[in-house]
């Protein structure tokens, strides 16, 4: 897909027209792909807690007037309890349904599809080691799954925004496509991208409750984020990306 005419053809495809149900891998018979990658049963290294009563109540009305995209912060910590809450407002998992296979959240995807991962460079969250983690739903817990990147690292993955690779917290999410491919075959794409938007304004939303900071980061080197991100660029690769932190 190449020049304009490619990626006007990909906002405006029609594609649920071309959706054959017996051409998708459910209209084969074939078993839903896992709801996340981290086994389900896996002990997460960091249980997070639950965030105190009162976490988060902002008025609505003020949270929506206040959204702004923050770039700069200071170098104090996340709190542990902070990233659970917006872990939980981004990615959290309400139920499981369809005999285990898939799962309602608190963010809205086609058919509960939910073909996202989350994964996190900590750089400075309260007790937690500096490290790149992902996010287990099941557990409500983070599974340490490499050493931190180095600032050059992330700032190269987001094309030279340094105020990225400085923040204290790093999300990178990841899509598996499968999941939604499963169902919806050619049209998945264009789910996917959409879905994708539901996360983050959520990421902006609970960061304005919480008197921190995020910025959308749409600008990123695949090659390199999917590196940093430690997924394989096929099965799984980076769409999306945001740093926290508190507002300088």
């Amino acid at each position: 897909m190449t020049g304009t005419s490619g990626w006007r053809e990909f906002i405006g495809n029609s594609a649920w027209a071309e959706i054959d149900p017996t051409g998708t891998a459910q209209g084969r018979g074939e078993p839903q792909p896992p709801f996340q990658v981290a086994p389900t049963e896996a002990t997460p290294d960091i249980q997070l807690p639950e965030p105190p009563a009162g976490f988060g109540l902002r008025p609505f009305r003020e949270v929506l007037a206040a959204r702004r995209s923050r770039r700069k912060f200071t170098e104090e910590p996340v709190t542990l309890e902070e990233l659970s809450f917006l872990l939980w407002a981004t990615q959290g998992l309400q139920k499981v349904i369809r005999g285990g296979v898939a799962t309602l959240r608190t963010v809205p995807s086609g058919g509960a599809r939910h073909p996202f991962e989350t994964i996190l460079v900590l750089r400075s969250v309260t007790g937690v080691a500096p490290a790149r983690y992902r996010y287990a739903p099941s557990r409500h817990g983070l599974l340490r799954t490499g050493d931190i990147p180095s600032t050059g690292e992330v700032s190269a993955a987001c094309v030279g925004q340094d105020f990225v690779a400085c923040a204290p917290v790093v999300f990178f999410w990841t899509a598996v496509p499968s999941r939604t491919e499963w169902r919806y075959g050619p049209a998945s794409g264009k789910l996917i991208a959409i879905d994708a938007g539901h996360l983050c304004q959520n990421l902006y939303l609970a960061c304005e409750a919480l008197g921190l900071g995020t910025c959308a980061i749409g600008a990123y080197d695949q090659e390199l984020s999917d590196r940093v991100a430690g997924v394989d660029g096929d099965s799984e690769l980076v769409v999306y990306a945001a740093p926290v932190g508190r507002p300088s």
